[in-house]
């Protein structure tokens, strides 16, 4: 198996593994949060949003 095989098969794999790691952690966090501070954070998304998009052009 060359270099290039082993890199196609285990990048997909390690990349559906962070973001299943990142979702648990993410959902860990909401989870032990007061129900005040996430609706806090989610009603700030919109803006957090915006500012990462004017931020990237």
């Amino acid at each position: 198996m060359d270099a290039l095989t082993l890199l196609a098969t285990t990048l997909p794999v390690a990349l559906l593994l962070a973001l299943l790691c990142a979702t648990l952690v993410c959902l860990a966090a909401i989870l032990r949060a007061h129900r005040g501070d996430v609706v806090n954070v989610l009603l700030a998304l919109p803006a957090v949003i915006a500012a990462m998009l004017r931020r990237k052009r």
